[in-house]
């Protein structure tokens, strides 16, 4: 495996000192590095991968030196636009090094929302003219990979791809962790939360944790997961799937559970909530001021004031607590009233460390949800 100093010191050699990007969880240990080496101004984590490369295009243009940009194959998607219509050698010829995890890679085990993509990602690559190289693990060998990635991304004024495959990484932990200041977990959030809907409500929680909690505190508790739908991709998105579900069923309350990283991801979804504003929705946002599912790395999830953000998109009724027990009185108080509703709750990072996976198919969760609706 590689060592995530030399990979480090490899990438400074080729004259990288700038770094962005979005967490992902097979560069969790490579981007714990950069968090605790790096300068505040010369890593920066960003709200979505499109937005990193344009602020990697930005520190190009500023300082003519080569940045890297570093997201999850998913976060292709995201980036594809600034790489094509940016970044690109014949619209403006930026150089960049992208560092890819590669989730789903053909031939390995992976989650279902994973698979499309891990067969996806070099064709991807290939139909945007991206050069790309997957990195060997073995040391030597990444470190002239890097060489080449860098040298050609200079020479050719364009994007080049270093596909990061499972296990490529030796292990590193965050140093640089911050006091938790709020002492609730996100599943005993949840587990508050739940017994304060009405009976017909119908959850879409956010890709990552949340989902995962959501389904076996429906164990715990022996109800149905009929009315839950977990969104295992399409980070950022909870709230207009919830959206979508409020708009063609307005006799039923909707609630989307929502992460801070997943939220800030693709925050304008908030300014579409509040201008249809929906009476029969409600945002809630568990607030944990990191991309717990990654490796932890922090967001500005409590360097923003979110309550205001949504007061401001034209929520009609926004709280804020980290105490539990008060979830009761503050949702009945905000379900008397028409919606939208934003409720954001502060819990610690951190997670059971059995927490395990849906037993439902993506498939089996769609169906259930729709029959549920349809009753």
């Amino acid at each position: 495996m590689v060592a995530c100093d030399a990979a480090f010191a490899a990438f400074g050699e080729c004259g990288v000192s700038f770094f962005t990007g979005v967490p992902d969880s097979l560069l969790k240990s490579f981007c714990a590095y950069l968090s605790d080496h790096c300068k505040p101004d010369s890593h920066v984590i960003s709200a979505n991968e499109g937005g990193s490369i344009a602020i990697a295009a930005g520190h190009y243009l500023a300082t003519g030196e080569l940045p890297l940009v570093y997201m999850q194959n998913s976060g292709l998607g995201n980036a594809v636009n600034p790489l094509i219509s940016l970044a690109d050698a014949d619209v403006y010829g930026v150089p960049m090094l992208l560092l890819i995890g590669w989730r789903g890679e053909p031939g390995k085990k992976d989650e279902p929302q994973h698979r499309k993509m891990g067969g996806a990602t070099l064709p991807l690559l290939d139909a945007m003219s991206i050069r790309h190289a997957v990195m060997p693990t073995d040391p030597k060998e990444a470190e002239a990979v890097i060489r080449k990635a860098a040298a050609t991304a200079m020479e050719t004024d364009a994007p080049f791809a270093i596909v990061v495959p499972k296990g490529a990484f030796d292990a590193y932990t965050l140093e640089g962790t911050t006091e938790q200041p709020y002492s609730a977990s996100r599943e005993d959030a949840i587990d508050a939360l739940l017994g304060t809907f009405p009976s017909e409500t119908a959850i879409v929680s956010t890709t990552g944790m949340a989902s995962r909690e959501l389904f076996e505190l429906r164990v715990k508790r022996g109800e149905s997961h009929d009315a839950d739908f977990l969104t295992v991709g399409s980070m950022g998105h909870s709230s207009q799937i919830a959206l979508g579900v409020a708009l063609g069923q307005p006799g039923r309350h909707v609630v989307c559970l929502d992460g801070d990283g997943a939220m800030m991801m693709h925050l304008g979804a908030l300014t579409t909530v509040g201008s249809l504003a929906p009476k029969n929705f409600t945002h809630v946002l568990l607030n944990n001021g990191a991309h717990d599912s990654v490796g932890g790395q922090p967001t500005v999830g409590f360097d923003v004031d979110l309550c205001a953000v949504a007061k401001a998109c034209g929520y009609t009724h926004v709280a804020s607590t980290s105490d539990l027990t008060a979830l009761p009185k503050i949702m009945e108080t905000m379900l008397a009233a028409p919606g939208p509703r934003f409720l954001e709750v502060r819990v610690r990072t951190g997670a059971r460390s059995d927490i395990g996976r849906p037993t439902r198919t993506p498939q089996q969760c769609k169906e259930a949800l729709m029959r549920f609706l349809g009753e």
